[in-house]
């Protein structure tokens, strides 16, 4: 019996080719899009979530400053979570994690490379964390403070198919590190990446021996630069522990009044902000409605054809019932129709995926493997396809399940109402996802636009950096030199990257400052020629000469003198961490941080000591030549270490890199939701002309025109989206409106948008149904008036 049921249902397949097609092509794309996005979103679920202990491990971050520079640092003082430990029963153990900027260069034999991903750790990373160590002991990683762990992968790089254990790599500053332990890779899906473990307590030597005024690394708490993870006791009141971290914290450092601490759990870094509001969370769940509505879309096609096409199954189904065939099996048999094309597209759909995931991973900055042999992936899968079969097969089966079979033999069976117009509210509903989609792309295009071509406050066409290293001790010789290259048109240097400034600080103070309040800056020591460098502009106020008077000289941007509210500022008195001095200018404000954030308050000040990056300003074409010459000056002061450089556009460019995947995402996912919107319109246009045909032959006869049949034709299905434009603009307004509230400077969602995206629409529309509505008008009608 159910090998009949699947003969009938190739059968019936075979003999519709050109619907059979349609549903396959429309039912394979929103399967191939739908799991791609679904896998790319658990991927985004999964992150930090291997860790056996995940649950109970927590990062420890701090909310630091008073009114509106407030910040919230990822990275806290040294001691608090060693003393957590000892003093609360909450705490079972604690890692810390701290970027290494001590050793960058690391030799073995002929081999050189600059390591980028290196931090310094505890040894409890192993014990808290599933990160393995495949050789080597994780109880005791580290065997002294001249010992390293490499990745699998950096171990490969340094010493090929040798063995690792008991190598010595050497190091810049007349370091040597011998080789304890060898770990995995870490998972792509974990938020700690590294690529080699130096011990903590060579940190703590390094930073604090020979210091004299008493701080070492357990009571340090002035700098602000350790990852500190808790492993926590189950049930922990979270609110509670933050206020007992505060008071361990004041008990050590009583002017720190401002200071809050959030832990957040591992498992939500990824999505979650550390005050528990959303961040990439947000586009988790957009994808995810995405993806939904793209197979929703698919689904509604098949639905829409089987609906539409039942009247012309009729008496083949009025026949069956006369011979016996009991509702069920009627039912029954179109469902095992549907699950047949459903098992063709299936099939497609997996070797669609093998060939785009290449593609995807590009488009998204992924790292997801295909593997049907992977549980996980199977699960994305099924889940799909099962959703979808049922949520397209269930109501064509009922509805051709349930003619009766007298009236359907006599012809006098006509499509209901309710079907008819459940149809046109499916159609709606394609074209309303499809204009929300286009909407959505003109407006994240319209954002990335404005934020690429919004002023900054400075000039960074044509402008290279890198970090100088020994060339520092030589800067004016260095500068002189280059200034003579060509393509080179001007040289400065500062302390770190303009388009980026990453330093806070709220060790600061005014006169007029008030109790207990912390104003956060962002300081950076620049050169005397970096304003006229970069064409910043000065509110009131000068520039720094060089001179030794400029030590003690402060340069405050607008947001600073307004945060601190300070009258008439300069000349007036402000002291930045140990250094005491006056206020000589107010430059205006610039952007120093991403677009999503407001303009901090910045503090310019003048240590040569400190400006460690040159910047070099070119003309464009001479690039490359000035680059060149760039580097040949590099090799002079710094023969040892590979010359790294970076432009400030691709600087810009990559604080932006989330968005500009989302929009491509988005053009993409909007594409192949109007495709499948355009495929099912299409058959329905063909069915209609179809059914109609005797109609169009009739209305030519007594004189109707051609245009005015096609404007016949094509005026239901233009309704219908003209419908869907009035319910998308609304959607499409909330939808990139909240999307947009993640900027602090955004651009506005004019009406034009929409006017685009309802044009659009109506354009993509009339081109689909145009074909199969002039093929019909221009028909012979003689031959129309022959059809059954």
């Amino acid at each position: 019996m159910v090998k009949n049921y699947f003969k009938i249902a190739w059968r019936n397949l075979l003999k519709n080719k050109f619907y059979t097609l349609i549903n396959i092509s429309g039912l394979t794309a929103g399967l191939t899009v739908g799991i791609l996005i679904l896998l790319w979103v658990q991927d985004e679920s999964s992150f930090d979530s291997f860790h056996k202990q995940s649950s109970s491990i927590y990062r420890l971050q701090n909310r630091v400053g008073t009114g509106e520079s407030k910040q919230i640092w990822e990275s806290t003082a040294a001691p608090i979570g060693v003393l957590a430990k000892k003093e609360l029963p909450e705490v079972k153990d604690v890692a810390r994690l701290s970027n290494n900027y001590s050793y960058n260069l690391f030799k073995y034999s002929d081999k050189v490379f600059n390591e980028e991903h290196t931090a310094f750790a505890d040894p409890s990373v192993f014990s808290i964390f599933d990160f393995k160590l495949v050789k080597g002991n994780s109880k005791m990683p580290f065997t002294n403070i001249n010992s390293v762990i490499l990745t699998e992968t950096t171990a490969k790089k340094y010493f090929g198919d040798a063995e690792p254990m008991g190598k010595v790599i050497s190091s810049d500053a007349n370091m040597n590190f011998t080789v304890t332990g060898i770990m995995k890779d870490f998972p792509k899906n974990s938020s700690i990446q590294k690529d080699m473990l130096l011990p903590m307590d060579l940190l703590a030597k390094t930073m604090y021996e020979g210091r004299t005024d008493g701080r070492n690394l357990e009571n340090d708490f002035h700098q602000f630069s350790y990852e500190t993870y808790l492993l926590l006791q189950p049930e922990t009141n979270l609110k509670q522990l933050a206020v007992k971290l505060k008071q361990i914290h004041l008990r050590n450092k009583a002017d720190d009044t401002d200071v809050e601490y959030l832990p957040q759990s591992l498992t939500e870094m990824h999505l979650y902000k550390a005050d528990g509001t959303e961040a990439g969370i947000e586009t988790v769940r957009m994808f995810i409605i995405i993806a939904l509505l793209i197979l929703i879309i698919a689904c509604i096609n098949y639905v829409n054809l089987s609906t539409a096409r039942s009247m012309l199954r009729a008496k083949e189904i009025s026949l069956r019932k006369i011979v016996g065939a009991a509702k069920f099996q009627l039912f029954l048999q179109f469902i095992i129709e549907t699950a047949l094309l459903f098992v063709i597209a299936t099939a497609l759909s997996i070797g669609l995926m093998y060939l785009l995931m290449r593609a995807f991973n590009q488009v998204a900055g992924k790292h997801l493997i295909f593997d049907l042999a992977n549980f996980q992936v199977w699960k994305v899968i099924i889940i799909t396809i099962l959703a979808t079969l049922l949520a397209s097969s269930i109501y064509p089966a009922l509805l051709l399940s349930s003619f009766e079979p007298l009236k359907a033999l006599k012809g006098k069976i006509a499509a209901r109402l309710s079907d008819v117009m459940f149809r046109k509210v499916l159609v709606v509903t394609q074209f309303t996802v499809s204009i929300v989609l286009i909407a959505g792309t003109f407006i994240i295009s319209k954002q990335l636009d404005y934020i690429r071509s919004k002023k900054l406050g400075y000039n960074r066409e044509n402008v290279f950096a890198f970090f100088m290293r020994d060339m520092n001790k030589h800067y004016d010789a260095v500068k002189a030199d280059l200034l003579k290259q060509p393509g080179i048109t001007d040289v400065t240097r500062a302390s770190g990257n303009l388009v980026q400034i990453g330093n806070q600080t709220g060790n600061n103070s005014w006169d007029g400052k008030g109790k207990d309040e912390t104003m956060m800056v962002r300081p950076m020591t620049i050169d005397k020629g970096f304003m006229p460098f970069f064409n910043m502009q000065m509110k009131e106020g000068a520039t720094f000469s060089g001179s030794v008077a400029d030590s003690t000289h402060f340069i405050l941007n607008e947001t600073a003198v307004a945060t601190a509210r300070i009258k008439d500022p300069v000349g007036k008195k402000f002291k930045l961490w140990d250094v005491e001095g006056t206020i000589i200018g107010v430059a205006k404000d610039v952007h120093v941080a991403s677009m999503k954030n407001k303009i901090d308050p910045v503090v310019f000040y003048y240590a040569p000591q400190n400006m460690y990056a040159i910047y070099i300003k070119t003309t464009g074409k001479d690039a490359p030549k000035a680059i060149a010459a760039v580097e040949k000056k590099w090799k002079q002061y710094n023969a040892d270490f590979p010359f790294a450089y970076f432009f400030l556009d691709d600087v810009f460019n990559n604080m932006y890199r989330t968005e500009q995947r989302t929009g491509t995402l988005f053009n993409v996912f909007a594409l192949i939701a109007i495709l499948i919107s355009c495929l099912g319109l299409f058959g329905l246009a063909t069915y209609t002309a179809q059914v109609r045909t005797r109609e169009i032959g009739v209305r030519k006869v007594l004189g109707a025109s051609v245009p005015g049949i096609i404007r016949l034709l094509a005026s239901d299905f233009v309704k219908l989206v003209l419908i869907a434009i009035v319910i998308a603009i609304p959607v499409a307004w909330y939808v990139m409106n909240k999307w947009l509230q993640d900027f602090a400077y955004k651009t506005e969602i004019g009406w034009m948008v929409f006017a685009f995206a309802g044009f659009a629409a109506i354009a993509i529309a009339l081109a689909t149904i145009s074909f199969q509505a002039i093929k019909a008008a221009v028909a012979n009608p003689v031959k129309s008036l022959r059809t059954e």
